[in-house]
C-alpha cells in the first residue's frame, strides 16, 4: 500500500523531540543534542521542564504554533499512544516511535494503528533506532558516529547494527533507516521511496521478516529498473537464530528457502555476512583478521539484537553449538548492565562466551572492557574462555588495545571468527 510521501523523514525543517531531555545519557538527551547539530528548528517536547539546551520546552506539540514537519517519541510505552493523537491534532505527518513496548506486550500495537489510519499519519516503529541522512547532517539515531556522505541507503530491522557499521570510517551512506516493528511502514516503503532517491545507488536490506513477501517482489523490480542495485541479508537462518530473531523484533523469521526464493524473484542479490553485502554494495574490500573459533559449547551476550541473530546463524554454520538463544540486554547497555549480565550467566552450562558490544552513544566501551576483564580472569579459572566481539572501527580502538593487552580474544567483526 502506498504511504504517501516520506519526504520529510529524511528532509524536515522542523523536528520535534517528545521526550527531550539535558540528560546526555537519556535516548531523549541523545537525540535532542543530534538533532540541534542539524541546524533544524528543533522543538523540544516535555511536560517536565520550561527550557532545554535555551530553547522553549512545550508541554505538547499542540502548544507550539508553527508547522512541525517531523516527530521523534522517546518517551514510555504507556504515553505513546496520547503522543501520536496529538501529533495527528497537529497536522504532524511523519513520526519516529523509538520507544518499545508495544508489538514486546506491554502496550497495544493496533492504537498505534488506528491512529495512524484516523489522522492519515505515518509514523516509523515502534521500537526503532531512528534515521539517519548524513547529506543534511542529520542523525536522529543514537549511534556514536555520523558517517561520511555517499551513495548507500541501509534498510534494517535492527538498529543497532547501523552503530556498528556506520563507525566505520570508509562507507558512505545516502540515507539509513530502522525499521523496528513495522507497524505501519515497512521494507516496502522505503524501497519505493529511495528508489527514485538520486543520491542512492545502492541498497542494502537486513531483514528478519516481511510483511508483504509479494509486495516485495514489486517494489524491488521496479528499483532494480531504475538502476539500483538492492543487496540483503537474513538474519534467522537457523534455528538458534530464528528463535533469536523473536525476541528481537518480534519477528517469526519463516523458513529460510522462502526468503531466498523471494529474493532470487526480486531480483535482489542475498549475501552470506554482513561485510560481504557492504563490501559488494561499496565495491570496497573491508580488511579483516581470522581467528579460529574456539570448539565447545557456546553462549551470546549483547547490547544489538540484530547482531546476536547474525552472530548465532553463523556459529550454526561453523557447527557451533549453542545452549540457548542470545541474551539480549539492549542497546541503551552500560558497563554495570554487563557486569549484572555477567552474574546471571556464569553459572551456564558454556564453554565459550561471546560478547558483543557495539558502539551506540551511551556505550562506555573502555569501562566495558574492564568489566570483561575481570570476568574473563574469573571464567578461566573453570576452564571457559571469552570471545569479546566489538563491532566498529574507531569509537571502539581503545577497548580493544586494552583487551588485547590482557590477552582477551578480541574481534572487529563477526566474519574474524573462522
Amino acid at each position: 500500500m502506498e504511504k504517501g510521501n516520506l519526504t520529510n523523514f529524511f528532509n524536515p525543517r522542523t523536528i520535534a523531540v517528545i521526550g527531550a531531555s539535558d540528560h546526555l545519557e537519556k535516548v531523549g538527551g541523545i537525540l535532542m543534542k543530534k538533532a540541534l547539530v542539524s541546524k533544524l528548528e528543533v522543538i523540544p517536547v516535555n511536560v517536565s521542564h520550561d527550557t532545554l539546551f535555551g530553547k522553549k520546552c512545550y508541554k505538547s506539540v499542540l502548544d507550539y504554533s508553527g508547522n512541525i514537519d517531523l516527530a521523534v517519541i522517546a518517551i514510555p510505552a504507556k504515553f505513546v499512544a496520547q503522543s501520536l493523537e496529538e501529533c495527528g491534532k497537529k497536522n504532524v505527518r511523519n513520526v519516529i516511535i523509538i520507544s518499545a513496548g508495544f508489538s514486546e506486550g506491554e502496550e497495544d500495537p493496533e492504537k498505534l494503528i488506528k491512529i495512524s489510519k484516523k489522522y492519515d499519519l505515518k509514523f516509523l516503529g515502534s521500537n526503532c533506532f531512528g534515521i539517519c541522512n548524513p547529506t543534511r547532517k542529520l542523525d536522529l539515531t543514537f549511534a556514536s558516529t555520523m558517517p561520511r556522505n555517499g551513495k548507500i541507503a541501509f534498510i534494517s530491522q535492527s538498529g543497532a547494527l547501523w552503530s556498528y557499521i556506520s563507525d566505520y570510517g570508509d562507507l558512505g551512506f545516502s540515507n539509513f533507516v530502522s525499521l523496528g516493528n513495522m507497524e505501519n511502514l515497512d521494507f516496502n516503503d522505503f524501497i519505493k521511496y529511495f528508489s527514485k532517491d538520486k543520491n542512492t545507488s545502492s541498497i542494502v536490506l537486513y531483514v528478519e521478516k516481511f510483511k508483504d513477501g509479494q509486495e516485495f517482489i514489486k517494489v524491488c523490480k521496479k528499483a532494480v529498473k531504475r538502476g539500483k542495485r538492492i543487496y540483503a541479508i537474513k538474519g534467522g537462518s537457523s534455528l538458534i537464530g530464528e528463535k533469536a530473531a523473536v525476541s528481537h523484533t518480534a519477528s517469526v523469521a519463516s523458513d529460510y528457502a522462502i526468503y531466498q526464493g523471494v529474493f532470487k524473484q526480486a531480483g535482489v542479490i542475498q549475501c552470506n555476512s554482513f561485510l560481504e553485502m557492504f563490501e559488494k554494495a561499496s565495491g570496497k574490500k573491508i580488511s579483516l583478521n581470522k581467528y579460529s573459533i574456539p570448539l565447545g559449547k557456546s553462549f551470546i551476550l549483547t547490547n544489538a539484537g540484530g547482531a546476536g541473530v547474525l552472530l548465532s546463524d553463523y556459529l550454526s554454520r561453523k557447527n557451533i553449538e549453542l545452549i540457548e538463544k542470545p541474551m539480549d540486554i539492549l542497546g541503551t547497555a552500560r558497563s554495570e548492565d554487563y557486569a549484572k549480565a555477567f552474574d546471571e550467566i556464569k553459572k551456564k552450562d558454556f564453554q565459550n562466551l561471546y560478547i558483543i558490544v557495539t558502539p551506540q552513544s551511551m556505550t562506555d566501551s573502555l569501562d566495558i572492557a574492564k568489566k570483561i576483564i575481570e570476568f574473563d580472569v574469573e571464567l578461566k579459572i573453570y576452564g571457559k574462555t571469552v570471545v569479546a566481539i566489538f563491532l566498529g572501527g574507531k569509537s571502539v580502538v581503545c577497548a580493544k588495545k586494552v583487551l588485547a593487552k590482557d590477552g582477551v580474544l578480541c574481534v572487529d567483526a563477526i566474519e574474524e571468527l573462522s
